[in-house]
């Protein structure tokens, strides 16, 4: 098995004004892939918006520079992640096909194969 990382990235301002029944919807079609990863899921939550974030950054002096808010100003941010054990990759876009972001007009999953360093 291999590890993989659904990255969920949609605009905020859009998930924000969902209406009560957009927002069951969108919980509901998470579930179901859940219900449909099962035990495939090794990790997974809903982020805080952008504004939340603290990014850091090395200063001029060799320091560290504390920023609030996310690293680049971009209108798709970071909402969100699953970890997934899954035999290849098929599996996983088999999966993450099922997530409401891949069809939603402002939103989108990235998956990246997770690096194995061997046993820590």
């Amino acid at each position: 098995m291999a590890k993989y990382m659904l990255l969920i990235y949609g605009d905020a301002r859009q998930w924000d004004a969902m209406t009560t029944e957009q927002r069951t919807a969108h919980e509901a079609a998470h579930a179901a892939f859940a219900q449909a990863a099962g035990s495939r899921i090794a990790g997974g939550e809903e982020l805080e918006t952008a504004p939340m974030a603290t990014t850091l950054r090395a200063d001029p002096a060799g320091g560290v520079l504390t920023t609030d808010g996310p690293f680049l100003e971009t209108k798709e941010a970071l909402g969100g992640f699953y970890l997934l054990d899954a035999a290849d990759l098929d599996e996983v876009i088999k999966l993450a096909a099922q997530l409401p972001e891949v069809r939603a007009g402002h939103s989108g999953v990235e998956i990246r194969p997770v690096v194995d360093h061997g046993p820590r």
